[in-house]
């Protein structure tokens, strides 16, 4: 797929449970850019449904806390539909940490809700043009050994179905095979397959280690 450039980007789909912040992005984005197409989905599971139904947008802007999911679990899913689309995390949370673990997952840019249009406008122009653009100030923490690390573990964590980050998630809550058994409707025996593929995986032999490295990239969490 050839890289689209900020003129060409026609079709936006944002992911937001917020109406009102949704609405006036839309607004924005239209009258900035001169879409006619920006669509909205108020989950990340919405977002999933419609991209399926739908196809891929040219770009994607995507809040950091949803229904349901937080951190960077929202950019480890749809990376995984849309590898050459650029995703936008947009959040009033620009604490460094999570801005590096979005950057790692794959995210193109990372920008503040309280940003003005201007700035906002400037800021998606300049990703969809290919630039990787974070808040001012923002420093990484990691060396760049350990981002590339940490961007090889967000890829394998994007190779996991839907039902198995169901269950790591599940697992990262401290849940039991049987609990997690009970709360997906599934036999104990299909969590234990699902635990094991898993592990294999993201390179974990156990599940603290899967919890641990879950945490290293803020899969579940935003803070």
């Amino acid at each position: 797929m050839t890289r689209l450039t900020a003129d060409q980007v026609r079709e936006i789909l944002i992911v937001d449970d917020h109406p009102l912040m949704c609405d006036a992005l839309a607004l924005t984005l239209k009258i900035s850019f001169g879409l006619k197409h920006v669509h909205t989905a108020r989950s990340l599971a919405a977002a999933v449904d419609q991209i399926k139904a739908q196809g891929a947008p040219d770009a994607v802007i995507l809040d950091l806390n949803l229904p349901d999911a937080r951190g960077a679990e929202g950019i480890v899913t749809l990376r995984r539909l849309l590898p050459d689309v650029p995703i936008t995390m947009i959040s009033a949370d620009i604490d460094p940490a999570q801005v590096q673990a979005a950057m790692s997952a794959g995210a193109q840019g990372y920008i503040s809700k309280s940003l003005g249009r201007e700035a906002l406008v400037d800021s998606l122009r300049r990703m969809w043009n290919g630039e990787h653009v974070t808040p001012e100030g923002y420093e990484p923490e990691l060396a760049e050994e350990e981002e590339l690390a940490r961007a090889d573990l967000a890829r394998r964590f994007a190779s996991l179905t839907p039902q198995q980050m169901k269950i790591l998630r599940l697992i990262c809550q401290g849940k039991a095979n049987k609990e997690i058994s009970y709360e997906l409707s599934i036999a104990e025996a299909t969590v234990k397959t699902h635990i094991t593929a898993i592990m294999s995986k993201i390179n974990a032999r156990r599940r603290t280690q899967a919890v641990l490295l879950a945490n290293s990239v803020k899969l579940f969490e935003a803070g």
